[in-house]
């Protein structure tokens, strides 16, 4: 399963409900969940946890731990449960998940991580993927990083997604790792030619279709979180300009899908805004954008959902939007 483009997973954010939205836009980009804690998917409510619709495949499970039984058996339910792949987060720098002992602080135990990953390559025969930092704190040495690379290779992992920045474990925050450590393509694409027969996908900072390019000259693909998630049809240049698709759908005929998506899950007990929150980017740049989200704004709370009226909102906006390209 080439992994050309896909989406990062993020907390929050990339729920079941996001990655349906998404997948109506695009059907090529490989989507990831939030990432998951071993207990909580191997003990809580794996219906509402892990379950997905089969429209959001090929799809990914993320999850965080370093427990080689839990990994292990996490692995096995992921598989069981018809997930194309599972990933490992080795990179999330927040103080709650290196408490629990998973994220970017197992970038300081190799020889865990190796353990770690060989145990679920062992458990199941879906591709056991990992996501991690060039470094941490005061390391980000390029040595270190192909060592650690090469244990995780060793391990039977063959496709390693690499967020092109450093993790700092003290003193910032998630939301500031993702802008304050300088970001090192450099060191990324180093990594892929000193590792060929890997599997190497670029993450950080990417949002626009050149860097997806240029990107692509030196690693396997290209993984988009924040760009995606705040204007989601970017995908669609994604679909036309990197997978060749002519025929892509239009604003509002995602809308109109997702409305009768919203309309089912409705009924099944789901809140509005758990669903159209993903949704407040789908006008990104066009003009009426700002009916849009006022809409929005005014109804996500509602217990229902006044279809009609939002069928009214889309259009207003699509009208707009087509008499601004009239005027350009």
């Amino acid at each position: 399963m080439k992994k050309t483009v896909s989406v990062a997973p993020m907390m929050d954010c990339t729920d079941r409900h996001d990655r349906f939205f998404l997948r109506l836009i695009s059907k090529n980009v490989m989507l990831y969940t939030e990432m998951v804690a071993t207990k909580s998917a191997i003990f809580g409510d794996k219906k509402k946890i892990l379950g997905f619709s089969p429209e959001e495949k090929p799809l990914a499970l993320q999850v965080g731990g370093s427990d080689k039984k839990e990994l292990s058996e996490v692995s096995k339910i992921a598989e069981s449960m018809g997930y194309d792949e599972i990933n490992i987060n080795l990179g999330c720098p927040s103080k709650k998940v290196q408490k629990n002992k998973f994220g970017a602080c197992l970038m300081k135990e190799p020889d865990l991580v190796s353990e770690c990953i060989g145990e679920m390559v062992n458990s199941c025969n879906i591709p056991v993927t990992a996501k991690t930092r060039i470094g941490f704190d005061d390391t980000e040495d390029f040595d270190y990083l192909n060592k650690f690379i090469l244990k995780i290779k060793e391990a039977g992992c063959r496709t390693i997604i690499i967020h092109a920045r450093k993790a700092i474990l003290k003193g910032l925050t998630p939301k500031q790792n993702l802008n304050i450590p300088k970001l090192n393509y450099e060191m990324v694409y180093k990594i892929k030619k000193e590792n060929p027969d890997l599997e190497i996908i670029i993450n950080g900072g990417i949002s626009k279709i050149d860097e997806i390019k240029n990107h692509l000259r030196f690693c396997d693909g290209v993984m988009i979180g924040r760009a995606i998630y705040q204007n989601p049809y970017f995908l669609v240049d994604i679909e036309k300009e990197i997978f060749n698709v002519k025929n892509n759908p239009t604003r509002e005929e995602v809308a109109e899908k997702l409305l009768k998506y919203l309309e089912k899950e409705v009924k099944l007990g789901t809140k509005v805004n758990h669903i159209m929150r993903h949704t407040v980017g789908l006008y990104h740049g066009q003009v009426g954008s700002k009916n849009w989200k006022r809409y929005l704004s005014d109804n996500m709370m509602a217990r229902d959902s006044d279809f009609q009226k939002a069928k009214h909102i889309m259009t207003i906006v699509q009208n707009n939007e087509k008499a601004s390209q009239k005027i350009a």
